[in-house]
């Protein structure tokens, strides 16, 4: 029902450093499991008084009320259609530097995931490289079976298929088998986690609206949207498919604002969002099933309601998370390098444009930990709010780059954006355009049984629904848009002569 992209909705790292500001405390963390209240660390032993753990657990209701925020907000920017408003002024150059600072601004957190044992890291990067570059297009056959005259012989690229699963499983069990302890003390102790528990909102109290919450919940939601948005664009370029039209976009900000609410009602500290790493693992596996997220989905929601199968995932090596961050990142920001060619990158303007917004969303996130006196305005909401978005170097880059895209003066080929085909073209590459633009709609569409239910819903949220002009070929199949797999079968959408035909308009 979102942007029907095969993206997992999970806890987004732009929630992270906003909470973070907003829990700026040195204060001890206590480990509760959920349903047995007994078992927390001594902390009011250590102390004269509870009063320290008074106020972690008001920081942590402040930030649960921040999520509850950026949530309702980032609902309402879908329901709104603001992204329909805003992609027409959203070229390359805004989408190229976002994913590549994505990719850079994480460099810091992996390497000190890393560093727990290099070792294992390497041993995993090595690993997925390989089955995910060398031996990704080796074909095995799966099983042959004979009807009445026939004999079918089904192949799968296992490697490429496997090429996270198997290397995290494979370091997981040698880190296990040589007694190599790269677990975090807090995680690593253990507790008696019960293996059914069922969350429901007010369960570790009610989150606290404050006007600082309030802030930190706006610089959450202005954050996660630009970051989802990236996630949108980025994950249909590697699907092959031309960019999510406003309808999908909107849909998808709609139901992730849903989701930050019902976490931050839960007692989250994080709301949901489409993260970057989950792009990076679908370029892996080289497959957009719908399915495959349909089931991610599910399993999810069973480990939330089994902590005890959850505290399993605890006792993952910090090895293991860096290495596969590692190489996700680095498709981001693969991808991100790859999108340039869409503009005249030749271009004094665009190179600006390019340079500037990438230095300086690196460079103000630093410039703002290394500075020796904090920003401040005299008004602590506000502080917290420009505290909060200008440590987000994702939100800069788009930022930045929307600014400068839209500002300086530019002709629309050099700019990257698209213009009405070109009179040069044949009568069959038009022709094979509009069927890639139809199967992008299709695929982007919402099913048949919803998409009746469109002309029920007020005028002010028809900007989820697609437009008649856009609901592709509606004499085809109803269950287009439900495929095992969103990559084309037969290469590319359209022919390469007449996509650099376009480029060059």
């Amino acid at each position: 029902m979102g942007s029907r992209l095969p993206l997992i909705q999970a806890p987004s790292l732009e929630f992270l450093i906003p909470a973070l500001v907003l829990t700026n405390q040195k204060l001890p963390l206590t480990t509760k499991t959920p349903g047995n209240a007994s078992l927390s660390l001594p902390l009011c032993s250590l102390t004269r008084s509870c009063h320290g753990l008074e106020l972690w657990n008001t920081s942590l209701r402040e930030v649960s009320g921040a999520v509850v925020v950026s949530g309702l907000l980032q609902g309402t920017i879908g329901l709104l259609g603001v992204p329909g408003r805003v992609f027409p002024y959203c070229g390359p150059l805004v989408l190229a530097p976002s994913l590549v600072v994505a990719g850079l601004s994480a460099h810091k957190e992996v390497a000190q995931f890393c560093s727990a044992h290099w070792g294992l890291a390497l041993l995993l990067i090595l690993l997925m490289v390989v089955c995910s570059q060398h031996l990704g297009s080796c074909q095995i056959p799966l099983c042959s079976w004979r009807p009445s005259s026939t004999s079918t012989h089904i192949c799968i690229p296992v490697f490429r298929l496997l090429s996270v699963l198997a290397p995290v499983a494979c370091v997981w069990f040698i880190s296990a088998f040589v007694g190599t302890s790269v677990i975090p003390l807090q995680l690593s102790e253990p507790s008696d986690a019960p293996w059914f528990w069922l969350p429901h909102p007010g369960e570790w109290e009610w989150p606290l609206l404050t006007p600082r919450a309030l802030a930190a919940g706006i610089s959450m939601a202005l954050a996660a949207s630009t970051s989802s948005l990236g996630c949108y664009a980025l994950c249909g370029q590697l699907l092959r498919l031309s960019p999510p039209p406003p309808h999908a976009c909107s849909r998808g900000l709609s139901l992730e604002g849903l989701g930050s609410v019902l976490a931050g009602l839960l007692g989250s500290p994080l709301g949901t969002a489409s993260s970057f790493p989950n792009v990076g693992t679908v370029s892996l596996f080289q497959t957009g099933s719908r399915r495959v997220a349909h089931l991610v989905g599910l399993f999810c929601m069973g480990l939330g309601l089994s902590p005890r199968l959850a505290q399993l995932f605890t006792s993952i090596p910090l090895p293991v998370l860096g290495g596969v961050l590692g190489v996700t990142q680095a498709v981001v920001l693969s991808a991100g390098f790859s999108s340039f060619h869409l503009a005249d990158i030749d271009s004094g303007r665009n190179v600006f444009i390019v340079g500037f917004s990438i230095f300086m969303a690196l460079l103000l996130p630093r410039w703002l930990r290394e500075a020796p006196v904090l920003l401040n305005t005299g008004w602590s909401p506000l502080d917290m709010f420009l505290r909060s978005l200008l440590a987000e170097p994702i939100f800069l880059a788009g930022l930045l780059g929307f600014l400068l895209e839209n500002t300086i003066s530019g002709t629309r080929a050099e700019r990257g954006l698209g213009q009405r085909l070109p009179t040069s073209f044949t009568a069959q590459e038009i022709q094979m355009l509009q069927q890639s633009r139809r199967k992008a709609a299709q695929e982007y569409g919402l099913p048949l049984p919803i998409r009746n239910l469109c002309s029920c819903i007020p005028q002010p949220l028809h900007c989820l629904c697609p437009m008649p002009e856009d609901s592709g070929d509606e004499g085809g199949s109803s269950k287009t848009g439900e495929r095992a797999d969103l990559l084309p079968n037969s290469g590319e959408s359209y022919s390469t002569a007449s996509r650099e035909g376009v480029r060059s308009q």
